[in-house]
């Protein structure tokens, strides 16, 4: 059976829609950390040393050396154990294609060395990730195509490397997906310090916290630890934290040089964005119109899904949908 015969099924589970009994966008986002459906995936660990001094961890799903390998790039404080990893991983083995999972700095279970860590901007990471991929996969296989999936905030770096790479790009992938992206930071960080939408920041902060309180132990005097440990916001911990050790003025520096909104005209990959228009962690207002974007990107904004959600069927729920929207454009470009 070929790829496209296994994803045959995709067709029933297009357009989206949400099922009756799992209402509204934060119901659609948190429910599925909590359904267990997916089996644990056998991933083999790599360390990739860099030039900085500093690592990155990589699981890698192996399948056949001739089938298309699919990068992924994980949201804010998330890991190759993500839901949303594990499902797209799953239809990957199924479909004997290879894998691999990028773990942002600090995100794979062992700190990186280094005061910085990683950032929603940082193209620049992903420019030595994708051309170090580049350089393996051409090593390791029968120069099958590369594709890059970017969820959430590795979705915002990503989409900003394609618009400033231009038609240079398509030396490294042939076509990405970016899902749930907050493409203006400043829009979706008001959004999440704000109302219920603080349950999904303090959740984001108990993580960001534990690490910067490591780093305080390894690099003492480096930030101011109390008003970290006090702050309430994204946007304080952003001041506090990401913008001094990245480079950025504060967090309106980096929100506004960060946000990938502004480079989506300049992409020149074969590219979907996906977005639920009731994603409680970017408002509708701010999803990019056809006149915003080039003709190498495909907009798919279905109203409902939530933030990386997407769940389908009767309950408890599925998390295929979104593993075969993703396919199904990498797949056939739809």
């Amino acid at each position: 059976m070929n790829d496209l015969s296994l994803l045959a099924s995709a067709e029933q589970l297009l357009p989206y829609a949400a099922p009756k009994w799992l209402p509204g966008g934060n119901a659609q986002t948190i429910y599925p950390y909590f359904l267990n459906t997916n089996p644990a995936i056998g991933y083999r660990r790599e360390r990739w040393e860099l030039d900085d001094g500093d690592f990155i961890d990589v699981d890698w799903l192996d399948g056949r050396a001739d089938k298309p390998l699919v990068v992924m790039l994980h949201g804010l404080e998330g890991s190759s154990r993500s839901h949303y990893a594990l499902s797209i991983m799953r239809l990957l083995q199924t479909l004997n294609w290879r894998g691999a999972v990028v773990h942002f700095r600090g995100c794979s279970g062992s700190p990186n060395r280094l005061p910085r860590a990683y950032h929603a901007g940082d193209s620049a990471e992903i420019d030595r990730i994708l051309r170090r991929m580049a350089s393996h996969d051409s090593a390791m296989s029968q120069h099958s195509p590369c594709y890059v999936i970017g969820v959430s905030l590795g979705g915002n770096a990503l989409l900003k490397w394609l618009g400033e790479q231009g038609a240079q790009a398509d030396k490294f992938v042939a076509g990405a997906v970016a899902v749930s992206v907050p493409i203006d930071l400043a829009a979706a960080g008001t959004a999440l310090d704000a109302g219920f939408n603080r349950i999904y920041t303090q959740h984001f902060l108990v993580s960001l916290k534990r690490k910067v309180l490591d780093k305080h132990k390894r690099f003492p005097g480096l930030l101011d630890i109390q008003a970290v440990a006090a702050c309430k916001t994204l946007y304080e911990f952003d001041n506090l934290v990401t913008a001094p050790l990245h480079g950025f003025r504060d967090t309106d520096d980096y929100w506004r040089k960060s946000s990938s909104k502004p480079w989506l005209g300049q992409i020149r990959v074969p590219t979907l964005l996906l977005n639920a228009c009731n994603d409680p962690f970017l408002p509708a207002h701010v999803l990019p119109r056809h006149a915003d974007v080039s003709s190498f990107v495909t907009l798919d904004f279905p109203a409902q899904g939530g933030h990386v959600g997407f769940m389908h069927g009767a309950f408890p729920g599925k998390l295929e949908w979104l593993p075969q929207r993703i396919m199904r454009f990498l797949s056939l470009g739809l």
